[in-house]
């Protein structure tokens, strides 16, 4: 019988899997023990000069600007196409079987974006370095200004584009007028009250605020907060089913992104980012409410 539990916890062992359980967010000690493996991939989002004055060895930049482009019609930043995005993973050297991890030294806002768009590809091993290069350094370990030169290659994938992780306006707007899905704003406070002076000012109508910073440890190397003390806070929201549909957005959908790897690695699967957020919703003619989150609340033009 012992050599039987013997051979079951040897079996488990193996077969637990190297990334945390909530397949987003690996820590400095998985990397620092996995960096160098066969099919992994660093991918450093960090700006450029923060790149070459140093980065985790091995890993190549993407500075975050390559994700989005200006639409010089309507004057708003949107994220870079499918093809696009293929194009600049075979330029960084990135297979469709390769395990993509994502760093950057801002507590996740850049490597947020870049996890939802291989989301949208169907790229099935992608992980975030848990506190970035903030935490990395702090923990005294290795670091590099050697730019690392990729291989380049052709990103293959024969998977269709799923575009279920984006919100849409439509979207937005019937989450505003019916509640079919929980709003929540992830810009500072003043940008979510607005200014009585400036009707165009302030947030969608019946949409929450929790500020995207209120999801990172500035204390502990800008790794994620407790699950218990994020979870907490979105139940006063009213947040209290895991499988409740979620849309995020803030002004460009740069922030939203950081919230939405947040949510996704606590396990709140039905979420949504309103990608051209703000940029575009208050550029058109719709509803917009000032005034705090508590209800107390008036509707503008």
């Amino acid at each position: 019988m012992r050599i039987m539990k013997c051979m079951l916890m040897l079996v488990c062992l193996f077969m637990t899997p190297l990334v945390y359980a909530d397949e987003v967010f690996v820590d400095s000690s998985w990397l620092s023990e996995n960096k160098q493996k066969p099919g992994i991939v660093i991918i450093d989002m960090s700006d450029e000069t923060q790149y070459q004055r140093f980065h985790i060895p091995g890993a190549v930049s993407l500075p975050y600007s390559a994700l989005i482009y200006v639409d010089k019609r309507e004057k708003i930043k949107k994220p870079v196409n499918e093809q696009v995005l293929k194009t600049i993973l075979g330029l960084l050297g990135v297979k469709s079987d390769d395990h993509v991890v994502l760093y950057d030294d801002t507590g996740g806002l850049n490597a947020g974006r870049m996890y939802w768009h291989l989301e949208q590809l169907g790229h099935e091993k992608v992980s975030i370095l848990d506190g970035g290069l903030v935490k990395w350094i702090l923990e005294g370990r290795d670091v590099d200004n050697r730019p690392v030169e990729p291989v380049a290659t052709s990103y293959k994938s024969d998977k269709p584009l799923d575009q279920s992780n984006l919100a849409t306006l439509e979207d937005v707007n019937e989450a505003s007028q019916t509640g079919a899905a929980f709003l929540l704003d992830v810009r500072s406070k003043e940008e979510y009250i607005g200014d009585p002076k400036k009707k165009r000012l302030g947030h969608v109508p019946g949409a929450h605020w929790m500020q995207w910073l209120e999801n990172v440890d500035l204390e502990n190397g800008f790794t994620r907060q407790p699950s218990a003390l994020i979870e907490g806070k979105l139940e006063k929201l009213g947040i209290k089913d895991k499988d409740a549909p979620i849309i995020v957005y803030c002004r460009s959908g740069h922030r939203a992104s950081q919230t939405y790897i947040t949510l996704k690695s606590l396990g709140y699967d039905n979420v949504k980012l309103y990608a051209h957020s703000m940029a575009e919703y208050s550029r058109l003619r719709l509803p917009l409410s000032q005034g705090g989150e508590t209800g107390s609340e008036n509707k503008c033009c």
